[in-house]
């Protein structure tokens, strides 16, 4: 398994992106490690298998990055959480708030099904907002949200909050 220090020694540091005051840790130096790639992709699936799911939540777009292999790890199917107006059939929609801004995530309506067991998946746990959200779509449409699994969280952020009284995890922590 990747050793948090290793993922630690990839992540780079890319100051006042995506505006000023903004330190963004990416991950595609992760992603460009095809060793790396796949000791995370099977870290987090390990993280999802104990949570028994039946479907695997990314989260636009880096958690398709990671949600995407980590079903077909687990022979589970993929559902999207994508930004507004990017998904083609009906959808239903949730506001949230960033750490520099607001935005807004769809899901197709017919995406879940009720009593479908869930993990939600994103590369990165910021302020909770996008993965609160998203907690917020998949039980809207009747959906158990097992729990959360991040590559990465900024716990001076305190996105763990929004996320009480759900299973959340990371590998990485700063």
């Amino acid at each position: 398994m990747i050793q948090e220090q290793t993922l630690k020694e990839l992540i780079r540091d890319i100051p006042d992106f995506p505006t000023d005051g903004i330190l963004f840790r990416d991950i595609t130096p992760v992603l460009q490690d095809a060793k790396a790639f796949k000791e995370v992709v099977c870290a987090m699936a390990d993280k999802v298998r104990a949570l028994k799911p039946d479907v695997v939540v990314g989260i636009e777009s880096r958690g398709f990055v990671l949600g995407a292999p980590i079903s077909l790890e687990l022979g589970v199917g993929f559902v999207p959480v994508r930004k507004i107006g990017k998904l083609p059939a009906e959808t239903i929609k949730a506001e949230y708030a960033l750490e520099y801004g607001t935005n807004v995530v769809e899901i197709h309506k017919d995406a879940i099904r009720p009593g479908q067991k869930v993990v939600i998946v994103d590369d990165l746990l910021a302020t909770g907002g996008t993965a609160s959200a998203s907690v917020q779509l998949v039980e809207e449409l009747g959906g158990e949200v097992a729990g959360v699994v991040f590559l990465v969280e900024l716990t001076f952020l305190n996105g763990r909050d929004r996320l009480k009284g759900y299973f959340t995890d990371t590998l990485v922590s700063y």
